[in-house]
């Protein structure tokens, strides 16, 4: 049995010192509701479409149901446990010390790479409005401004999340609207193009399918935010249970919908779907003035957004894990509430990726994203793994607590694991994504090791 090390304090009895408590339910609400509209749903989809061509639509549905299941199984667990290190707390309380050690610090490192990325392409799209000026100061000045913003207290990053939510949640909206009456030919200066551009649905058979997948899986990534932040709202039960029943309705909506929207629109085949992104492709093909350039910003302000939330999630997951005995004891020291050294560390860890990617991108930067590559399908299998040992355990020492269950326990659960191994099997096959699996696969091995010796080593002494 896990150490009772793993045994964390509810955030709402936790003494002074620990993590603010600022996050109100207004901002749980909407950072759970925008965190399903990520910087890959806009810019990462154009590759799957391209590659599945219409049967993206069938791609985004499966890969949106396993998500469903793990944002449920995540859900039973935060319910439960509040935690800021989510799901790695959760698999160090379950499966023990090594598991937790592993899930996170990787979790850790995919968050930090993210976050250059995601000022790469907020500072490519403003370099294109303004030419001449060099992407790094861009990146640079948002670096500041979210180092900043994480830097203060946690309402701040709650108020700026809720802003950037509240404009993509919008913006997405707007967008299906015209699309649906685009498709039903009442869209003035429009004409319904039927099911003309549906007919060759799979034009690259079941190749181009896999490839849109895998596409489809990778840009679901960051719904786990909620969960972390939940630990810091005023009331994380509440918070968790709300985020976690809307995710079906949030993710057929906002995911499907759109690509269905997309695809029925625009030739699957256009290369302004990959080169300017489907919904700008989609808005310049209605011929709506104005409106591709309006999609620009709301893509910037969802780069932004998520480059926002994974340096508080980073700076969390580091703070929970060395509260745990997981690493550093410095990036634990709090400052008003804020793990500030974990948030310093976290950018530069981002800012640091920002000019590999300049120095050597064929060679290091290259190599970062081949080993981050699959992570988030690590982390989705270390909450099935938790979610079917903790469950039982809830169920005898505290039935109460269970306000998000898990359908169909454990039969769900069992077919969502035998997905993500799917998933692996498809990854394997391709040669675009076996090497981000091995890469993947190694470094998490590696942190398993790390973290079982340290565990071995803590349990003798």
């Amino acid at each position: 049995m896990p150490s009772s090390t793993t045994e964390e304090t509810p955030p709402q009895q936790q003494a002074d010192g620990s993590l603010s408590h600022g996050l109100k339910q207004r901002h749980l609400s909407m950072i759970a509701l925008g965190g399903v509209i990520g910087a890959g749903l806009f810019v990462g989809s154009g590759a799957g479409i391209a590659a599945a061509g219409p049967s993206i639509v069938i791609a985004y549905t499966v890969s949106g149901l396993l998500v469903m299941l793990v944002m449920r199984m995540l859900g039973e667990m935060s319910a439960v446990y509040p935690s800021s290190g989510s799901f790695s707390a959760h698999a160090e309380r379950a499966i023990g010390p090594w598991a937790g050690f592993a899930a996170g610090w990787s979790f850790w490192v995919l968050l930090c790479t993210a976050v250059g990325l995601e000022g790469i392409g907020a500072a490519h799209i403003v370099s294109g409005w303004l030419p001449g000026t060099p992407e790094w100061m861009w990146v640079a000045l948002f670096m500041v401004v979210f180092c900043g913003t994480n830097l203060a207290a946690v309402k701040n990053f709650g108020e700026f999340e809720f802003w950037f939510a509240a404009l993509k949640v919008g913006a997405i909206s707007l967008f299906l609207i015209l699309g649906a009456l685009a498709i039903a030919g009442v869209l003035p200066g429009t004409d319904s193009p039927g099911a003309s551009h549906l007919s060759h649905f799979l034009p690259h058979g079941s190749e181009g399918l896999i490839i849109g997948l895998l596409a489809s899986v990778f840009s679901y990534g960051g719904m786990e935010t909620v969960t972390i932040a939940a630990a810091e709202s005023e009331n994380p039960v509440k918070g968790v249970a709300s985020a976690v029943r809307t995710a079906m309705w949030r993710i057929a909506l906002f995911y499907i919908g759109s690509m269905l929207v997309v695809v029925t629109l625009v030739p699957w085949d256009s290369k302004d779907v990959v080169e300017k992104g489907p919904y700008v492709a989609t808005l310049d093909h209605l011929g709506i003035p104005g409106a591709g350039q309006l999609m620009n910003v709301v893509v910037l302000v969802a780069l932004l957004s998520a480059m926002n939330a994974n340096i508080y999630g980073s700076s969390r997951i580091a703070f929970s894990l060395v509260e745990r005995g997981q690493g550093p004891k410095v990036l634990a020291k709090l400052f008003g509430g804020v793990p500030r050294i974990a948030v310093l560390v976290s950018c530069v860890l981002g800012f640091v990726c920002v000019l590999l990617s300049y120095w050597s991108p064929n060679g290091a930067f290259k190599w970062l994203l081949n080993m981050i590559g699959a992570v988030i399908l690590v982390v989705w299998i270390f909450i099935a793994v938790s979610q079917l040992m903790l469950r039982r355990r809830i169920e005898r020492e505290a039935p109460e607590k269970l306000v998000v269950r898990m359908w169909a326990f454990p039969w769900l659960t069992w077919l969502a694991l035998a997905g993500m191994a799917g998933i692996f099997v498809l990854m394997a096959r391709e040669s675009d994504t076996r090497v981000q699996l091995y890469s993947t696969g190694l470094m998490t091995l590696i942190l398993a090791a790390v973290g079982y010796a340290r565990q071995r080593m803590r349990a003798r002494r």
